[in-house]
């Protein structure tokens, strides 16, 4: 028990102990019960009394430091008689008797179960200091034993555990690849060397040795018909078929060798092979293939036709992967060409072919190139309409030409020819775009640059190998250049234009805008009118004044003789001749305004403009309807001027004002008519009003004679009424005053009542509450008082249970015996001690005395 190391008495039950320390000597012993210890004046118990430490069947414990025993298990003591300890050391104890700790040693482990090691399972142990095992087998430090189970492993202190291995099932089709971590015997009976690795395919458990490690688990390939396994030797070995292998040899494990395979340790599997099956309408080139002697043939070929299945050999490879047989149609043929020299034997007769030659085989047939040809093309036969055509060129002389409106199978030395169109005329030529309808749209190539994304689908979309078509469209024309015979054509629509492969169409730039700007518009197709065409210009009087004029011309091309190419070509003589009409009309206006005052031109804008447009006949002095440019054929019916603004500031604000002034004047002689209109009205109603308020007032007076004799019938009435509503509304008033004071009497004393009654029934409550907790209170207080002497009265019969009867008898009788042993050492058979103040009896003490001598007379 902790604190009673002061006890002089110390009770040691069976099986437990004590350390007793001797103060004059210095010497610790051990004490062990049953007995009661008495300590001395000179000892010191260090250690209270303590179970002895009991070890059960199948357990151990570890003792620090533990004492020396003679050869019949006698503990050792020195020569001042203390225990001999083994310091520093460590003793396993298993089942034995109850034993204690002696001074000086410490329970370094507490009993422990001894570790069951089952079957298919080992404990990794580690030799930390020389000693020989029960076999005589001695055993240095560092290295390790397995211990197998099945088995109950008994610790030693040369011996820790590292850890517990676990065998390793190696089912069917499986294997394990083992490593040795130094040198030692595998549990075949194999010397094995640091660093050696093998394979061990035997099913079954296994449990590595204490230098061997697992490097993996390998499972095996299960090779079938359509399965093989590449493999490479990373060294010369062996193999399980019985055959040598070279380093860096790779080599194929089939299903004729072997159902599954594990690779060996000195084998790398690169890959699975499928196999390789072709069809009766397929074949195959094998490049790099093996030979009969097994070694590969670099740089050679082999044909494989089907119907065959077989597995590429490492080394091999399929050229172009497996190839279909080419099937050629009565409209089909194919293109080939000789690589080296061979005889070819699909033609009659056989031909030799050299390197470089090319032919061409038509259908119906079926062809399977040999490994000396190569297959240029796959040609088909290319229907053409009448309105259609491709550009083919011959690839020998080089020269380029249409076929049209047939259909056509190009030849070995033909190709197609792509014709090299601007993207812009490409985009003009669309079929989606309508030259009449989409002329408002402009084409510019500033434009057209910036839909770089949207020119490349076009070109994905184009054929450049198809003849160029474009449907001129009606009262349209279109001029071609041939630029192999120089020579020009104009086209009239409706018609289809097809390029020939030198031919290109004559682009059109035009000018677009207001005012007029250049090469606004691109166009193939010149649209020969009517139409109009605006622009604004800017014109200045002869008195300064600045004006823009928005004007409108009327235009069309008139060609007598469209079969006159010489004629027809002049209209695409000027290129722009919108710009050019628009400069030419802009010229004269200006000359002819210039000429002419700002109030001339405002009334006669019209007739000045159409007089300086188409000027006057030579012949009749009068003005012309039209005007023709000989140039182009181009004429003008008509002149609209669509808007007059002026340009200075101040001539618009002069403008303005007259107009104002026109309007104010306008709105004055509009406003005096109406005021005169207004008076004439007024005057009328004011007449009528006064007429009527005439026959009003006279109404009015006759309602008011009516109205007085009225009221005084009414205040006679009135005076007889209000005296007798008076009264009876003087004893109204009084009857419900006495009703009111009696009501208020009766609820005043209704509510003193209930005040009254209210009080009493709290002040009940307020007892009968203070009454419930002193009862309360003194229930708990009995309570509290019970409990307490109970336990007072428990803890009394506990500390006398547990101080025992004779521990009470001993320390009740302990100073009276101490001072009769006292006495006994001293001699004296009896005494009597006392303080001087208490009297004595000592009249029978004599009596006594001389009794016992009288009776032992008597005896004698």
């Amino acid at each position: 028990m902790p604190g009673q190391q002061d006890a002089s008495v110390f009770r040691i039950p069976p099986y437990h102990y004590l350390h007793v320390l001797d103060q004059t000597t210095n010497v610790t012993r051990l004490e062990t019960g049953p007995q009661t210890f008495v300590r001395k004046d000179n000892e010191v118990v260090l250690l209270n009394p303590e179970r002895m430490i009991t070890v059960p069947p199948r357990n151990y414990c570890v003792v620090l430091n533990p004492v020396l025993r003679d050869a019949d298990n006698q503990v050792l003591l020195d020569n001042l008689g203390q225990v001999r300890l083994q310091h520093a050391e460590d003793e396993v104890r298993l089942q034995q008797e109850p034993f204690p700790l002696y001074p000086g040693e410490e329970l370094k482990l507490k009993v422990t179960l001894l570790t069951v090691v089952p079957a298919l399972e080992a404990l990794r142990l580690k030799v930390s200091r020389d000693f020989t095992d029960t076999n005589n087998q001695e055993r240095k430090a560092g290295d390790e034993i397995l211990f197998e189970g099945p088995g109950t492993y008994v610790p030693r202190k040369e011996i820790e555990v590292v850890g517990q291995h676990k065998a390793i099932v190696i089912k069917p089709n499986t294997a394990i690849k083992l490593r040795a971590t130094r040198e030692t015997v595998d549990r075949n009976g194999k010397n094995r060397v640091a660093g050696e690795e093998w394979i061990l395919k035997k099913y079954g458990a296994y449990l590595p040795g204490v230098y061997e490690e697992l490097v993996e688990s390998c499972t095996a390939t299960f090779l079938t018909d359509k399965v093989a396994v590449h493999v490479i030797a990373a060294q010369t070995f062996t193999d399980e078929t019985g055959k040598q292998r070279k380093s860096g040899e790779e080599y194929l494990i089939t299903v004729n060798e072997m159902e599954t395979f594990i690779p060996d340790v000195y084998e790398q599997v690169v890959g699975k092979v499928n196999i390789t099956t072709l069809t009766n309408r397929q074949y195959c080139v094998i490049v790099n293939p093996i030979g009969e002697s097994g070694k590969p043939q670099l740089g050679a070929k082999k044909l494989i036709k089907g119907e065959i299945s077989f597995f590429l050999q490492p080394g091999e490879s399929l050229e172009n992967g497996i190839q279909e047989v080419f099937i050629l149609g009565d409209n089909e043929g194919i293109v080939l060409k000789a690589q080296e020299a061979f005889k070819d034997p699909f033609v009659t007769p056989p031909v030799d072919r050299q390197p470089g030659d090319k032919w061409m085989l038509k259908g119906p047939m079926e062809y399977i190139p040999p490994v000396e040809v190569e297959v240029v093309s796959k040609r088909r036969a290319i229907p053409l309409h009448e309105n259609e055509g491709i550009y083919i060129r011959n690839t020998n002389t080089g020269q380029v030409r249409a076929v049209i409106g047939r259909t056509y199978m190009m030849g070995e030395d033909e190709e197609l020819w792509e014709k090299n169109l601007p993207t812009i005329v490409r985009t003009l030529i669309s079929a989606q775009r309508d030259t009449a309808a989409d002329r408002g749209d402009w084409i510019n190539p500033n434009k057209e640059k910036k839909k770089k994304k949207d020119d490349l689908e076009d070109e994905e979309v184009f054929d450049a190998s198809r003849v160029v078509t474009f449907q001129v469209p009606h009262n349209a024309a279109v001029q071609i250049y041939d630029y192999k015979s120089k020579k020009s054509r104009v086209t009239f629509g409706p018609d289809l234009v097809m390029l020939g492969p030198d031919e290109h169409f004559t682009q059109l730039s035009l000018s677009a805008g207001k005012p007029k700007k250049a090469n606004m518009i691109r166009a193939i197709a010149l649209l020969l009118g009517p139409d109009f065409s605006s622009d604004v210009i800017v014109v200045e009087t002869s008195d300064h004044a600045r004006l823009q004029l928005e004007i409108s011309y009327n235009w069309h091309f008139e060609i007598k003789d469209k079969e006159n190419s010489q004629e027809s070509s002049k209209i695409f003589c000027v290129a722009d001749f919108v710009g050019d009409l628009c400069k030419a009309m802009a010229s004269k206006i200006r000359g002819a305004v210039s000429s002419v005052t700002f109030d001339d031109f405002h009334k006669n804008s019209a007739k000045i403009i159409q007089l300086a447009v188409f000027g006057t006949d030579q012949e009749t002095r009068k003005p012309r309807d039209v005007i023709m440019f000989p140039a182009n054929k181009l004429v003008v019916t008509s002149v609209d001027i669509r808007a007059v603004e002026p340009v200075d500031q101040r001539t618009r604000d002069s403008l303005q004002k007259s107009v104002t002034l026109a309007i104010e004047i306008t709105t004055q002689s509009q406003e005096a008519a109406a005021r005169r209109e207004a008076e004439r009205i007024e005057q009328e109603a004011r007449g009528k009003l006064d007429r009527q308020r005439i026959m009003d007032e006279a109404q009015a007076e006759k309602a008011r004679k009516e109205l007085l004799s009225l009221q005084a019938e009414s205040s006679a009435v009135e005076s007889t009424g209000q005296a007798k509503a008076e009264a009876i509304s003087k004893a109204e008033a009084a009857r419900i005053e006495a009703e009111a004071g009696v009501q208020g009497a009766r609820l005043r004393a209704e509510a003193q009542k209930i005040e009254t009654e209210s009080e009493l029934e709290r002040m009940n409550a307020a007892r009968e509450a203070d009454i419930r907790f002193a009862i309360e209170n003194n229930n708990i207080e009995i309570d509290k008082a019970e409990k307490m002497a109970k336990i007072e009265t428990e803890k009394f019969n506990q500390m006398v249970t547990v101080l025992g009867k004779e521990t009470i008898q001993a320390m009740a009788s302990g100073p009276q015996d101490h001072q009769v042993k006292m006495l006994q050492s001293l001699g004296l058979s009896s005494t009597l001690i006392t303080d001087g103040r208490t009297p004595i009896n000592l009249l029978n003490t004599a009596g006594g005395l001389l009794g016992n001598m009288t009776q032992g007379s008597l005896a004698q």
